[in-house]
């Protein structure tokens, strides 16, 4: 049983690593940003995760805890993998469709990377909703462990996001030269990819809860 658990929770962290980088590795607004302050500080990235995190953390434990205090129904559980599943095909399918369109450019106010982090977290919409339907989802699966087992999720998918902008701020500021235009489509193409693909696992199991239940 013990064995069974820890195989179970192995394979809970894989999934959760190739989601979160999965998410992480898309253009969006901190990429951006990332890419406009590592032209000007190789530490960029490690500033800017740990301004990501100044927000990501307490969003995460809220959740955590507020489905600790209530008794969530299956139902309710089923639809939050219905509307997560959902929502992770939708970005890949749009992420594909504007594959050809120029990334975002940052345009906010000059400030130091932790607070450019801190505020573009905050005013992303998308950080929200993603927590709200698909890391809701994750942290559903996380309560099976307990805390101690979200905890390690927790670090787990901050890690990501600390690894991949730093590696990206130190390679920019090194040579801008590395950032070729294939490298950036081979990314592109394997999130797509995996958004897609861990979407439908996630929306194929809860219908596959709900044809149970009615049998």
């Amino acid at each position: 049983m013990l064995i069974a658990l820890i195989s179970d929770f192995y394979v809970f962290l894989a999934s959760v690593a190739i989601i979160s980088l999965s998410g992480v590795l898309l253009p969006g607004p901190l990429f951006a940003v990332t890419i406009e302050k590592a032209s000007k500080r190789k530490t960029a990235g490690v500033l800017i995760a740990l301004g990501h995190a100044f927000v990501e953390f307490p969003l995460m434990f809220l959740i955590f805890f507020l489905l600790s205090e209530f008794v969530i129904p299956w139902y309710i559980q089923t639809g939050i993998g219905v509307v997560g599943g959902l929502l992770m095909i939708l970005l890949g399918v749009q992420t594909y469709r504007n594959r050809n369109k120029a990334d975002p450019k940052y345009t906010g106010s000059r400030q130091e990377s932790f607070f450019a982090g801190i505020r573009t977290t905050a005013a992303n919409p998308a950080f929200i909703l993603w927590w709200l339907t698909i890391g809701t989802a994750l942290i559903l699966n996380a309560k099976i462990f307990g805390f101690i087992g979200f905890s390690i999720f927790a670090g787990l998918h901050w890690s990501c996001d600390l690894i991949w902008y730093t590696t990206v701020a130190f390679v920019i500021f090194k040579s801008h030269r590395f950032w070729t235009p294939l490298v950036h489509k081979a990314i592109l193409f394997f999130c797509v990819a995996v958004l897609i693909g861990f979407g439908a696992w996630f929306f194929g199991s809860a219908l596959w809860q709900i044809i149970s239940s009615i049998h």
